[in-house]
């Protein structure tokens, strides 16, 4: 008798069933993205798909039944079902600061979803695609601030845009892991062109930035350039929504020079570290600039 055919045999009819399953719960979404994910194994699903089978269990409870996933891992699922990313702590080397990437079910995420539905009734909606996010202390956090603005912008679907517009200490690169090599500065000296240095998020569907880039000896001057204004059209054409992050008022003029362009402005403040004082004096200078004021934020965090 020949045990070694027979071994061999057993081994290819094995191989036949896993795949021929494995096959089945690709009907079944949830098990399809789990294995795509690489959360389970062919032979991991073999076994959810039995305990089904006895039980009458969803594919997702009978995974979790078994202890082969975590309820982490099945709202990770449900959020590519719905087309909406987030990250597991540890994917994309992002900072922890940005919550609606890490904890998009946490009461901080409710805030950036809240100015979200704000800034879209009473901007987005109304023909106007670019808006000017500024404080005026450097360490207001208005750069993570718009950082999650943007995410949360992406994740309802909206082709989005984050523009580091700070030409002199520029943070959104280091945020989404980014050279710096070129960027706006480029671009706005033809030393670039505007849709090779874009960098699309892949961590998020609808999500790209545009760094800083190269650190000009003249930043107001250069986004004081006519070419500014063509460059806004050109992005009113590909995106829904363009955020520029901003140099503090507290540094220099820059964020006028960026609202008179986008035509609007959301003011960040941040509690305990902000002046009314200085936010009124900011208000005053951007309205004699002649840019809509269209909403202030107030964070603690």
């Amino acid at each position: 008798m020949n045990t070694s055919g027979s071994s061999e045999t057993k081994r290819l009819s094995d191989s036949a069933s896993i795949s021929t399953n494995t096959s089945a719960i690709r009907k079944f979404s949830i098990g399809h993205i789990l294995l795509d994910m690489g959360k389970i194994t062919p032979i991991e699903a073999e076994r959810i798909l039995h305990l089904q089978k006895e039980t009458g269990l969803r594919f997702g409870d009978a995974a979790l039944k078994l202890g082969l996933i975590t309820e982490a891992d099945i709202q990770l699922v449900l959020a590519q079902q719905f087309d909406y990313p987030y990250l597991l702590p540890g994917q994309g080397n992002h900072p922890p600061e940005l919550v609606v990437a890490y904890q998009p079910f946490g009461t901080q995420v409710e805030v950036f979803r809240a100015v979200r539905s704000q800034l879209m009734l009473r901007w987005f909606t109304s023909g106007h695609k670019a808006l000017a996010v500024v404080s005026y202390n450097p360490d207001d956090g208005v750069s993570l601030f718009t950082a999650n603005l943007a995410v949360v912008f992406s994740q309802l679907g909206e082709r989005t845009l984050l523009i580091d517009a700070n030409l002199r200490c520029p943070q959104q690169h280091e945020i989404f892991n980014l050279k710096n090599k070129h960027g706006l500065s480029d671009v706005l000296a033809d030393r670039a062109n505007i849709f090779e240095v874009i960098s699309k998020i892949e961590s998020f569907v609808d999500l790209s930035v545009l760094p800083a880039g190269t650190l000009p000896p003249n930043p107001l001057e250069l986004l004081n350039r006519n070419s500014f204004d063509e460059l806004n059209d050109q992005l009113a054409g590909q995106f829904d929504v363009i955020l520029y992050d901003t140099l503090a008022f507290s540094s220099g003029v820059d964020a006028l020079a960026i609202a008179a362009r986008t035509d609007g402005v959301l003011i960040v403040a941040h509690k305990n570290n902000t002046r009314l004082s200085d936010i009124n004096a900011m208000n005053e200078q951007l309205k004699y600039s002649g840019s809509e004021v269209v909403g202030s934020v107030l964070i603690d965090f």
